[in-house]
């Protein structure tokens, strides 16, 4: 009796799959999703043909930028599962689509990439010739995170596009700030005798081994090692040089104008002279105590008390040497003040006997003196601070006498 029951209840499953097995596991007949007819389609390749569809009329998501748009490909969730279970004959149906964006971030963030710019700044070079400066660019950046939020909001209410916003990343250099911090500190000149060529030739040599230097804040400048030694390999010839109380041929005769020259500079424009030291003689192209003695003992060195690099410029011809600074103004200004405290007469002259008359030397006095540096702002004294204290000796002249003919 068991064994019939079973029988007979498999014999009414077959006939309920013979009557409806066209319709188990299928769309019913007639059924069209998003104009795909699917009717009598088992679910799953129902819901792969109304994919197929959906996806090719699913318009890119695009992202407007200034250059043009950017376009991309997303994915979508839908209902088709639930839509085509319960589907009835012959309806006609639309799936509900959400649009999704799984590699989002990643996306972005190299869109991001290829529109940020980064800024360039503004470049000096310098050199003997002066300044060149090249002008700086402004980059661009873009605001990921806004990007992100954007599309997260469009795609949550439906919506295919964005604009990326973008904005300007400024140089830290600029070239304004770069011409702000190289403007003429001070400068300063002297002048001498063309028509001695060979002393011409030397002041000229050590100005031109001077000119183009770049000094770093804090860093000590020495005239010695910009200049090199004084010597006919290294190109100077033969002057006049004060030597022992004496003024005598030596290599490099004029050199000590050019360090003079520079000392004043350096001063006027702030810088803190660290070693300089007198001739044993006064000379006649500065006022006393504001002359450098330079020679293989003794240098002239100063000190970049800025901030900033300070730059130097120097020529020399027509019977002048100049120097100039460059560097960013302290908003001071500096005076050199010499005093002389006493003169001592010369000796009196010798007399010599020659072919004319006139002075083989002429007499100078001797003096002590002192040089202060006065420092100004806004035309009120800050300070008068002293710088040296020296004593030139005395020069005996002499005096040719045409000699008496026989």
């Amino acid at each position: 009796m068991k064994k019939q029951m079973i029988l007979f209840a498999l014999s009414l499953l077959g006939s309920a799959l013979f009557l409806g097995g066209w319709t188990f596991g299928r769309v019913k007949q007639g059924v069209v999703v998003d104009g795909v007819e699917v009717g009598g389609l088992s679910f799953a390749a129902a819901e792969r043909e109304v994919r197929l569809r959906l996806r090719s009329a699913l318009p890119p998501f695009i992202v407007r930028t200034e250059e043009g748009d950017e376009l991309f490909e997303t994915g979508f969730t839908d209902d088709l599962d639930s839509l085509l279970r319960h589907a009835k004959r012959g309806e006609e149906l639309h799936a509900n689509i959400a649009r999704i964006w799984v590699d989002a971030e990643e996306e972005l963030s190299a869109l991001c990439q290829r529109h940020t710019i980064p800024p360039q700044d503004a470049t000096l070079s310098f050199s003997a010739r002066g300044f060149a400066y090249s002008k700086e660019k402004v980059g661009m950046g873009c605001d990921f995170q806004r990007l992100l939020s954007d599309v997260t909001e469009a795609l949550n209410e439906g919506r295919t596009e964005v604009f990326l916003h973008t904005f300007p990343i400024f140089p830290k250099e600029t070239e304004k700030t770069l011409r702000a911090r190289t403007q003429a500190l001070a400068s300063y000149t002297t002048y001498y005798d063309a028509a001695n060529t060979s002393r011409a030739h030397n002041i000229a040599l050590a100005a031109s081994r001077l000119s183009g230097s770049a000094i770093g804040p804090g860093e000590e400048f020495s005239f010695n090692a910009a200049v090199g030694k004084r010597t006919r390999e290294n190109g100077f010839e033969e002057a006049k040089v004060i030597s022992g109380g004496e003024f005598v041929t030596g290599v490099g005769g004029g050199v000590c104008q050019t360090s003079t020259t520079l000392m004043n500079a350096a001063l006027l424009a702030g810088l803190k002279v660290t070693e300089s030291r007198p001739h044993s003689l006064a000379v006649g192209y500065v006022p006393p105590s504001r002359d450098a003695m330079v020679s293989d003992g003794s240098d002239l060195k100063f000190v970049n008390p800025y901030d900033v690099p300070v730059y130097l410029l120097g020529l020399a011809g027509g019977g002048k040497v100049q120097f100039t600074f460059y560097g960013l103004p302290d908003g001071r200004t500096y005076e050199v003040e010499s005093k002389v405290l006493l003169t001592a007469e010369p000796p009196a002259e010798k007399i010599v006997e020659g072919d004319e008359d006139g002075w083989i030397r002429a007499p100078k006095q001797g003096i002590a003196s002192e040089s202060y540096l006065l420092v100004y702002r806004d035309g009120t004294l800050l300070s008068r601070t002293l710088l040296r204290r020296d004593t030139y000796a005395a020069v005996q002249g002499i005096r040719q006498v045409k000699r008496e003919e026989e």
